[in-house]
């Protein structure tokens, strides 16, 4: 089988990035994506990139120092409040951080985007089949137009069309739902809530339900809570009329402190509700030649554990490093999925312990422990008190 030929289906961080080492050295490679530009739909908030990891990816893509200068200052704090407001941690960042700087989502996946040539992806370019033809494989689009690759890299997320080539797993529902929210240009608009979030990652967490995610000029919040699956078609709720939406969600914290629900009250007047679905934890299996897949294509997670963009970035570059590496290409491909498989276990593992700390009845007692295990320190305990203003402004 060549490499002269590389397809990968989907334009998110790990085929971005697989996509770019493979061309740094040579690759003709061509990335398919189904949204019809950069810009089609929002992609998520802050994502801590870790030194083991993305941090890893990165530095092989040669794009190290251009990731440093997008980070956020302040963006590894954490606080951690119970539904009152009492605020059980609020761990500060140290000069020079800790090792897991933060940026936007949307900085890194344009960075990655930046940094192909002109043309590697083709925007608006849906995959519906693929199917094995010989030494190739064919790609079939929703437009009805047909492509031929020597090797397939399944990138393309929860729903893949390229998965099914080499398994029968489909995700299942983890019982828990997000509803996405932003408060846009918090420190001039909404600096209350910005005292009360933090620059970075938060957390306000009881009786099975969850209000967090980070601070910032941008504050990108969810709003989880354990319901049922059709929970986002049965509850009644209009999410594309911003009263019925706020209204349907402040119903879900009836005895939240307002400080919290307003949150909500002020957000931006897009909701984004998704249920949260995982693959199974330590999904593998036998080599299929000439295919393969990264990222959430290949072990689908709750986001619980922070581990899912790291795990794209890092299988991404990976897979290119053993593409590009010579030998036998199967080989290659045997050994990035040894090796994927192992760390894709791992991190799905982690991801299931920590939504089974956060989605708790009471306090979640075991996370706030975990926390302070990791030198984090509560120094607030009466309900929003000396949290002060605007901090990192």
């Amino acid at each position: 089988m060549s490499v002269s030929s590389v397809a990968v289906v989907g334009a998110g961080l790990s085929g971005l990035i697989c996509a770019r080492i493979l061309q740094r050295d040579g690759v003709a490679v061509t990335v398919f994506e189904a949204e019809t530009g950069p810009d089609a739909r929002p992609q998520g908030g802050s994502l801590d990139i870790h030194e083991d990891t993305g941090q890893i990816a990165l530095r092989e893509a040669g794009l190290f120092e251009q990731f440093r200068a997008r980070t956020h200052t302040g963006g590894e704090d954490t606080r951690l409040l119970d539904k009152s407001g009492r605020v059980h941690i609020d761990r500060r960042e140290p000069p020079g951080g800790r090792g897991r700087p933060e940026i936007g989502r949307a900085d890194l996946r344009q960075l990655l985007i930046d940094s192909l040539e002109p043309g590697t992806i083709e925007w608006g370019r849906k995959v519906v089949t693929a199917q094995q033809a010989g030494q190739e494989w064919i790609l079939d689009f929703a437009d009805g137009a047909r492509e031929r690759a020597g090797l397939l890299i399944g990138a393309d997320g929860a729903w893949s069309k390229i998965r099914p080539l080499v398994t029968s797993a489909k995700p299942a529902y983890t019982g828990i739902t997000l509803v996405e929210i932003r408060l846009s240009d918090a420190a001039s608009r909404h600096p209350q809530a910005l005292a009360v979030t933090g620059r970075g990652n938060f957390f306000a967490l009881s009786d099975h339900k969850y209000i967090g995610g980070h601070g910032g000029d941008a504050i990108a919040l969810g709003c989880g809570m354990r319901v049922s699956e059709d929970w986002v078609a049965t509850s009644g709720i209009d999410w594309d009329d911003p009263a019925s939406a706020r209204a349907g969600l402040l119903r879900q914290y009836p005895d939240w402190a307002t400080e919290l629900t307003d949150l909500v009250r002020a957000c931006d007047d897009m909701f984004w509700p998704r249920p949260v679905y995982a693959l199974p934890t330590g999904l593998a299996w036998q080599r299929v030649p000439g295919v393969t897949l990264v990222g959430d294509a290949a072990h689908l997670m709750s986001p619980f554990a922070g581990e899912g963009a790291n795990l794209a970035l890092i299988d991404g570059a990976d897979l290119a490093r053993e593409i590009v590496s010579g030998g036998d290409t199967e080989a290659a491909l045997a050994r990035y999925e040894k090796t994927m498989f192992a760390r894709g276990a791992k991190s799905a593992a982690a991801s299931q312990r920590g939504l089974d700390m956060m989605f708790v009845k009471g306090l979640p007692r075991k996370l706030i422990l975990f926390f302070k295990a990791m030198g984090a320190v509560a120094k607030v305990t009466r309900p929003f008190e000396r949290i002060p203003a605007g901090r990192n402004t």
